[in-house]
């Protein structure tokens, strides 16, 4: 049976139960356990705070986790990406005041405020700079300098209307691109077990990212429209009744759908259609 630590709460944790379920795993339930034995799939799960989870990982408690890319960077801990899983993206990035003019070089000697100070530390040596201070805050972060705690923070960026509240703009390139992660311990070997797991995950993520396309179409036409829904190995062509045509069927990456069904109506196709998948295995 293996262990997968899947985060306790937040947004991490409702996006990845809900994957979890789709995968066929059992949930946690409504007494919040610290951990779930799923004993047909072979699965214990383990419900910690997102921080901790490369830890265990790390130390070979635990086989796979799921947590965020920053939050296993800022642990420091001797663990590697296995898969990306699309959720949860955050970006990461210096902040300070708008009217100033700053980079990265420039936080030589400054106070730096954070709640990730080993990825900012760690980020900072790798561009030879040295703050004066890296002070760890668990919240509230954006109002350290208006306070006088800080001269630079180093936080989560999403639309930016946080920092300009606050009179502040964001500098330099991203410190790191986040998004929830599986992470196994650095150099262990995966087991069978371990990619069935893996396997699920991997099917309920293309169903979210990809479209069911149907279409009718003239033969006539149908080198050009299946130019434009190529599917992942080629599209299903079927001959219809009605003579000189074919129903074609084609997995279309959800972010193009409404594009390929505009071009596919220009090209001459009737009846197009698109429809939500539940598991896909490619």
């Amino acid at each position: 049976m293996i262990k997968v630590a899947v985060p306790n709460k937040g947004s991490l944790s409702e996006k990845a139960l809900e994957v979890l379920k789709e995968a066929g795993y059992k949930g946690r339930g409504v007494n919040k356990a610290l951990n779930v034995v799923d004993e047909p799939n072979g699965v214990e799960f383990y419900f910690l705070r997102p921080k901790d989870i490369a830890i265990y990982v790390a130390q070979g408690h635990l086989d796979l986790g799921i947590t965020g890319r920053d939050l296993a960077a800022d642990s420091r801990a001797d663990v590697e990406e296995v898969m990306p899983l699309g959720f949860g993206s955050s970006t990461f990035r210096f902040a300070a005041p708008a009217e100033q003019s700053w980079t990265v070089e420039g936080i030589e000697g400054k106070r730096v405020a954070t709640s990730y100070p080993h990825l900012v530390s760690d980020y900072l040596a790798r561009h030879g700079v040295t703050p004066s201070e890296v002070i760890r805050l668990d919240g509230a972060v954006e109002i350290s300098i208006k306070l006088g705690v800080a001269d630079v923070i180093a936080d989560v960026v999403s639309t930016g209307a946080t920092l300009r509240q606050q009179g502040l703009a964001p500098f330099g390139e991203p410190i790191v691109s986040s998004e929830a992660v599986v992470i196994r311990r650095r150099g262990a070997a995966p087991t069978d077990e371990q990619e069935v797991l893996l396997g699920r995950i991997r099917g309920i993520l293309n169903a979210q990212n990809f479209l069911m396309v149907d279409y009718n179409v003239a033969r006539e036409n149908l080198e050009r429209a299946c130019a434009l829904t190529p599917g992942i190995t080629g599209p299903t062509v079927s001959p219809l009744s009605r003579e000189g045509w074919v129903a074609v069927r084609a997995m279309v990456p959800r972010k193009k759908v409404n594009q390929a069904m505009d071009q596919l109506a220009a090209a001459g196709a009737e009846g197009i259609l698109a429809t939500e998948l539940r598991i896909a295995r490619l």
